[in-house]
């Protein structure tokens, strides 16, 4: 079945966070909201309708995973990305943000030190200062457009303090899709939030960090969900991944503590519904989103050449060089909101690199991209003339 991603769906009044939080935010409500990273496009029919299927039965008591539900998770990844992995390595969150929190709590104590990539996405950053430990910034670096590791920082930062490295892969903000081996002190354990791995543009191939080897897939806690890929961010229903007995038990133990391993019926519903029936539909979706990301590029070059996007490899977000406009601090938060009508991702929230940057996100259909486009390109023209 063909979807319809062209569709305008009105989202306000719905307890949105993109939409109904624009006044919170931005100070109004007269921004194109371009921010969360969820998508404008329905929820895929599949997922809609095994959840009213479950409602038919009318009691919504205490549930629990079923084999189904594992068993969908295992052969996406082994389709998807030729990752062969069992039941017993995989274990619940309620979200990859609290997985993040929970994995501090898990692996590391007050003082330790805790890996970052920046600019990356910010909750990394709260994850670990919120529970007393350190963040250690590992920069990337930009060249050619493109963002890279930087291993010999990394590697003059490592002591026996830092417990813990955050990988994003595919990256947010960037959109990097990470190729090359992580290599990384064996003492080090890596959580890697692959939340957009599905979400890979043509030409490019996910490479699950467990999969570079034994060695690092010991010492490896993997993060994915699919509700970046199937629009299904409401419904909380997460999973990590480690073949380290040791790293999945204290994590189960964390979840034991907390009282939060249960989630809910209809989060597990969606996710096997998605795991199961969503090959098709995916591939709809990138295709659009291709379409999305080329037309974007082509107006950027074309009528706004003072801002540059960092062109992405995977993910639907968007990252804006901006700093050609010359505007410093808030001034290029403020010009977005208040000349351009636009509300997008501010820069510096994603940490050190991300000021005169602003991030976009093309989940949307492509009437709602050309309007804010425009209103971008008519700002700047009036910005440039006076």
């Amino acid at each position: 079945m063909q979807s319809d991603f062209d569709e305008i769906v009105n989202r306000e009044n719905t307890a949105c966070y993109q939409y109904d939080l624009r006044k919170k935010y931005f100070g109004t409500d007269d921004v194109i909201p371009m921010w969360v990273a969820d998508m404008d496009f329905k929820t895929p029919a599949f997922i809609t309708e095994a959840i009213k299927k479950r409602l038919g039965h009318e009691i919504l008591g205490y549930t629990f995973r079923s084999d189904s539900f594992y068993e969908s998770i295992i052969k996406w990844l082994k389709t998807r990305h030729g990752w062969e992995i069992k039941r017993d390595w995989i274990e619940f969150s309620p979200g990859i943000v609290p997985a993040l929190n929970l994995a501090v709590l898990a692996y590391t104590n007050p003082g330790d030190k805790i890996v970052v990539q920046p600019p990356v996405y910010f909750p990394f950053f709260s994850a670990i200062k919120n529970h007393n430990r350190i963040v250690v910034n590992n920069p990337l670096k930009l060249k050619g457009g493109r963002y890279y590791m930087d291993y010999n920082d990394l590697k003059s930062k490592i002591d026996s303090r830092v417990k813990m490295i955050f990988l994003c892969s595919p990256h947010n903000p960037t959109g990097n899709v990470w190729t090359a081996d992580v290599c990384l002190n064996n003492n080090m354990l890596i959580l890697s939030d692959e939340i957009h791995s599905d979400l890979v543009f043509n030409g490019h191939k996910h490479i699950p960090v467990a999969t570079l080897g034994k060695e690092i897939a010991g010492n490896t806690i993997t993060c994915i969900a699919p509700s970046k890929t199937f629009n299904l961010a409401g419904l909380s229903a997460s999973v990590v991944i480690s073949s380290n007995k040791k790293i999945i038990h204290k994590f189960r133990d964390i979840l034991d503590h907390i009282h939060v391993g249960s989630g809910n019926i209809f989060g597990n519903i969606a996710a096997e519904a998605a795991y199961n029936f969503g090959y098709s539909w995916l591939e709809q979706l990138m295709a659009y989103l291709q379409d999305n990301l080329k037309f974007v590029i082509n107006y950027f070059h074309e009528n706004i050449p003072l801002i540059r996007p960092v062109i992405p490899e995977a993910t639907y977000l968007l990252w804006l060089d901006c700093r050609k406009l010359g505007m410093p601090g808030q001034q290029l938060k403020k010009f977005f909101i208040d000349k351009a009508k636009l509300g997008l991702s501010d820069g510096p929230i994603f940490g050190k690199g991300g000021a005169g940057f602003q991030r976009m996100n093309i989940a949307c259909p492509r009437e709602k991209i050309n309007m804010a486009l425009q209103r971008l390109n008519k700002a700047i023209n009036e910005y440039l003339k006076d």
